[in-house]
């Protein structure tokens, strides 16, 4: 059985804790995308924990976790998230963690140029994150990479760097040069405020970069790794052929998705649920079963278009309602009214074949609930999701319905719902055309309902 836990929307949608829970009836789960640039919260018997690159399955100790080839992995950010985690009693071992021998690693440079270029463009920013990704990834399809089963050849691998750094130099001279001279300003967008402590001066030398820091970061850190390096293709292929239940986990949802979402407000990978087998390794076999996670009402990090955004008290009451700030950054999240334009979309394009409906508990302070069921795109209506300048002019066109005004996060089936919170969750489930199969009234791993039970 292949299962792929999908998010719908912009991300943030909970499936961290979905994969937590469901995870339970797995034996592999695999990250197959992205970085070390959103977070997967879950709250369990053991604690809170926010894993950035880890899969979520990795807080049961009988499940075996994949890091894929689609994904390119901060060394340094998965060494400290991995004590963190040992700190607090989670074992981790190279029984219970693969990492992918073809997954590319987001060197320090790639961090450096991301944060100089969302400060280089100033208010056209893309809103990044700051993590690297965007410069990983663009080396990965310019095949400017080191990948982890580089490591394993160290004298290679450090001819290849240093032409890797010459190249980065050329940038450095002719785009950032300029940036770099203000050292104190460098320093603080560079490091102060990532959390990992990138900062100028490790990795510079005569306004360059260190070639020789470089090369001593991947040592530290690459080192460490080696037992944990495999090839994720020829295990996941054993694996499935010997009936093993894998389940794949996506970061980030459909309209973050680099082809399919709000380019170029997106993650530079592909969210999608059919590049789940591709990204861990085994691109020839096909999902089973594809279950989307949407949230209640809408949230965003980041910038780029969100048609339904709330603004003002009404914004800070939900966003403290929801504890919307996110997992990786600790950023304010832009948050809204469920969007069906945007869900229904979204459950298309993952191909979901059930949803997991979450944070319902949060709207139980409403006296009445928006949805947003149409957009308005200079004076004509649409239900489909627009591309391009369409959705930047978009505007909401919004329905209302009752809310229920009580506590529902000790309910734990169907008939214990008031009906106003049952008549939502039916209303969402018609609009976008897909069934709601699981519902969360809590961040807790057994605070959901199961619909059909």
């Amino acid at each position: 059985m292949l299962t792929s836990i999908v998010g719908i929307n912009w991300g943030d949608e909970g499936k961290g804790r979905m994969v937590d829970l469901l995870s339970e009836k797995q034996d592999i789960v695999c990250r197959y995308q992205g970085g070390n640039n959103a977070g997967h919260t879950v709250v369990n018997e053991r604690g809170k924990f926010i894993l950035n690159l880890l899969p979520s399955g990795i807080l049961r100790p009988e499940i075996v976790n994949i890091m894929g080839n689609g994904m390119v992995i901060d060394l340094k950010h998965l060494y400290n998230e991995i004590g963190r985690l040992v700190s607090a009693g989670i074992e981790i071992t190279p029984a219970n963690l693969k990492i992918s021998d073809r997954a590319c690693i987001t060197l320090p440079y790639s961090v450096i140029f991301d944060r100089l270029e969302e400060w280089r463009l100033a208010d056209k920013a893309y809103g990044s994150t700051g993590r690297g990704i965007a410069p990983a990834y663009g080396d990965k399809y310019m095949k400017k990479s080191i990948r982890m089963g580089d490591l394993f050849y160290p004298e290679a691998m450090k001819n290849t760097l240093r032409g890797l750094v010459d190249y980065k130099n050329l940038i450095v001279k002719s785009l950032y040069g300029e940036l770099l001279r203000d050292e104190e300003k460098a320093r603080f967008k560079l490091g102060k405020d990532s959390g990992d402590e990138y900062y100028y001066d490790q990795f510079f030398k005569d306004g360059l970069l260190d070639f020789d820091a470089i090369v001593a970061w991947l040592e530290k850190y690459g080192g460490f790794f080696k037992d944990y390096v495999v090839d994720t293709g020829v295990y996941l292929t054993d694996a499935v052929a010997n009936g093993k239940r894998v389940m794949f986990e996506a970061q980030l949802g459909a309209l973050r998705d680099i082809d399919f979402g709000i380019y170029p407000f997106t993650s530079s990978s592909s969210t999608i649920a059919s590049y789940g087998p591709i990204g861990a390794g085994i691109p020839g076999v096909r999902l089973d079963y594809t279950l989307g996670i949407m949230k209640a009402y809408s949230s965003c990090v980041g910038a780029g278009p969100f048609t339904v955004e709330m603004f003002g008290d009404e914004a800070d009451a939900l966003r403290k309602a929801g504890g919307e700030f996110g997992a990786a950054t600790g950023r304010p999240r832009r948050v809204g009214a469920f969007d069906v334009v945007a869900s229904k979309y979204g459950c298309r394009v993952q191909g979901a074949d059930e949803i997991a409906f979450t944070k319902l508990d949060i709207l139980s302070y409403m006296d009445k609930i928006p949805v947003c069921v149409a957009y308005d795109i200079d004076g004509k209506l649409t239900t489909d999701f627009p591309v391009g300048e369409a959705l930047n002019i978009a505007k909401p066109v919004y329905e209302y319905l009752p809310g229920w005004k009580c506590d529902i996060s000790g309910c734990r089936k169907v008939s214990d719902l008031p009906k106003e919170a049952l008549d939502y969750i039916l209303w969402c489930e018609k609009a976008v055309g897909c069934k709601i199969r699981y519902v969360s009234v809590g961040a807790e791993r057994e605070a959901y309902i199961d619909m059909t039970e």
